[in-house]
């Protein structure tokens, strides 16, 4: 996404939310295309999570965690991105749609125009190269990292903002598209990411209801 207006800059991030925002970053990469070697390894070399291992697992996010880095670890960057492909692209149809509108019925109103709307409100636009439409997951998610972290032109979003935009624009149907692909028999590695996010939203809805 880029960003309009003339929005002074803020002050590092509480690491909390520079965590969120890394793994909205992170999330939005994986969706928007197939990582390549160098991205693989970095996630197969990053730590686990949580601190003492007898903690609670909350949401089982450590392991869907633990099971990303190691599917990482093994991947094949070549495979991955023909799973990738075959997944999200498709010849003429694509195996799963990472698009809301997909996974959104008539009562939920129109979110392309609801979710452009929204990006015009926040002074947002997508990148002229971008070739995804604006309600494509990748797009949300990245959304999701600008409204919390910000930028060089604009400060983080509050915590009401970051919630309004996901309970509106994201929770009501990225479980569904996760569930899709994790009972997709083509998703190989992708199960494993599809795992994660199911994991890191529900910890962020949860988060979200309790402020």
């Amino acid at each position: 996404m880029t960003s309009e207006g003339d929005r002074a800059a803020a002050g590092p991030l509480e690491p909390e939310d520079q965590a969120r925002a890394d793994f909205y970053a992170l999330l939005a990469r994986l969706y928007a295309a197939a990582p390549d070697a160098p991205l693989l390894a970095a996630i197969a070399a990053a730590g686990p999570l949580g601190g003492d291992a007898g903690a609670e697992d909350v949401e089982g996010i450590a392991a869907a965690w633990d099971s990303l880095r190691v599917a990482s670890a093994q991947a094949d960057p070549a495979a991955v991105a023909v799973e990738y492909q075959a997944l999200f692209i498709g010849v003429g149809k694509s195996e799963i749609s990472l698009y809301a509108t997909h996974y959104l019925g008539p009562q939920s109103g129109r979110p392309l125009a609801e979710m452009r709307a929204a990006l015009a409100a926040l002074g947002l636009a997508r990148r002229p190269a971008q070739s995804e439409y604006e309600d494509h997951l990748s797009v949300v998610l990245e959304t999701m990292r600008m409204l919390i972290a910000g930028d060089a032109d604009r400060p983080p979003e509050s915590i009401a903002a970051q919630k309004a935009f996901c309970e509106r624009h994201l929770l009501p149907w990225v479980f569904d598209c996760c569930s899709a692909i994790t009972q997709n028999s083509v998703a190989k590695f992708y199960q494993h990411v599809a795992s994660y996010t199911r994991c890191f939203l529900a910890i962020e809805r949860d988060s979200f209801a309790i402020e």
